[in-house]
C-alpha cells in the first residue's frame, strides 16, 4: 500500500519513518512537513521523496501515517480521509471532541479505514494480556499509574513540545491508560473525579460500565528514577499485572499498519480505529473540565 508520512518531528524520526520504510507491505512514497528542510533531510535518511505540497501527497497514496501535534493531526486528518487516504493516526486523536468527531465522520464518510497507535495495544505481551483479562469478568477494580519523566529532569527528546507542554500528562499518556483500562473493564461511565498533583500530575477516578472503579495517576513530571507504567487489575480471580516489555515504538508501529492493512482487505473495523480515539478524547475533555472547575 502506497504510504506516506506527515511530520517531520522526533516521533516522525525515531518511530514513523523507520516503521514505514521497514515494512515489506508499504511502499513508504514520501514526506510532508511543515518545515520543508526537515522534511527534506528525513525523506533523503529513508531513501523517499519530499513532499512541498500536502495535496500532492495525498494524490499519490493510498494511506498517510501523521506523526504530529494533536491539533494538527486532526485537521489533516480530516483533509486525507476527503482525498480518499486510509489513515495511520497517534494518540490523542484530538485535542478537543469536535475535532476528533470531525475525523471520525470524515472517515466514515470517505470509507476510509482507520487505526490509532495506542503502543501498549500493538505489543505482543500486552496485547494478549489484554486479551485475557477482557475475555473474564469479576473485576472489581485498576490501578493505573503511568508516569513521565519528560519534564522531570530526564533528558527527553520531547521536552521541548509545545502542546505537551500545554496538554501535560492527562493528554500525553492518559491516552496509554485508558486504552489498557477501557476493553477490560468496559467503558468509563462518568470521570468520577479528577484532582491536580505535583507539576503536571493529575488524578483520577473512574466509574467503568461493567460495575468496577479504577483510579489513574498520570505524569509527565516524575523524576527519572520513579518513571514507568504499571496497571494492577484486582477482582475475583485475584489480582493481575500488566506485563512489562522492552520492545520499543518500531516494532509496535509495524503491527498498527498491519491492522491498518487489515482493516483496509477484511472492511471490519479496528478495535483502536478513530471512533475509540474519539471515545478516549471524550474522557480527558470531562477530565479536563473537572480539573478546570477546580481551578
Amino acid at each position: 500500500m502506497r504510504t506516506g508520512l506527515l511530520g517531520t518531528g522526533p516521533w516522525a524520526d525515531m518511530a514513523h519513518a523507520p516503521a514505514l520504510a521497514g515494512h515489506a507491505e508499504l511502499d513508504f512514497v514520501g514526506v510532508w512537513g511543515r518545515r520543508p528542510e526537515a522534511a527534506k533531510e528525513l525523506a533523503e535518511r529513508h531513501g523517499t521523496r519530499a513532499y512541498d505540497d500536502l495535496d500532492t501527497l495525498l494524490a499519490d497514496v493510498e494511506a498517510v501515517a501523521v506523526a504530529l501535534p494533536p491539533a494538527a493531526q486532526a485537521d489533516l486528518a480530516v483533509r486525507a480521509a476527503r482525498a480518499g487516504c486510509h489513515l495511520l493516526l497517534d494518540k490523542p486523536l484530538a485535542p478537543t471532541v469536535a475535532q476528533g468527531r470531525a475525523v471520525v465522520e470524515a472517515a466514515r464518510a470517505a470509507g476510509v479505514a482507520s487505526v490509532v497507535f495506542f503502543t501498549t495495544r500493538f505489543q505482543p505481551e500486552t496485547e494478549a494480556w489484554i486479551a485475557e483479562q477482557a475475555a473474564g469478568d469479576g473485576w472489581f477494580t485498576a490501578r493505573a499509574q503511568w508516569l513521565g519523566a519528560v519534564f522531570g529532569g530526564g533528558d527527553s527528546p520531547f521536552a521541548d513540545s509545545p502542546w505537551r507542554r500545554e496538554k501535560g500528562a492527562l493528554w500525553d499518556v492518559g491516552p496509554h491508560a485508558l486504552s489498557v483500562l477501557l476493553p477490560v473493564l468496559g467503558d468509563a461511565r462518568r470521570v468520577a473525579a479528577a484532582a491536580p498533583g505535583p507539576g503536571d500530575t493529575v488524578h483520577l477516578v473512574l466509574d467503568h460500565a461493567d460495575g468496577a472503579s479504577s483510579t489513574l495517576t498520570l505524569s509527565l513530571t516524575a523524576p527519572p528514577a520513579a518513571a514507568g507504567a504499571t496497571v494492577e487489575l484486582r477482582g475475583r480471580s485475584g489480582v493481575t499485572l500488566l506485563p512489562e516489555t522492552a520492545e520499543g515504538p518500531v516494532p509496535a508501529l509495524r503491527r498498527a499498519a498491519d491492522a491498518l492493512l487489515a482493516a483496509v482487505g477484511g472492511g471490519r473495523p479496528h478495535p483502536c480505529d478513530a471512533a475509540f480515539g474519539l471515545r478516549v478524547t471524550e474522557i480527558l475533555a470531562e477530565a479536563e473540565a473537572l480539573l478546570t472547575d477546580r481551578g
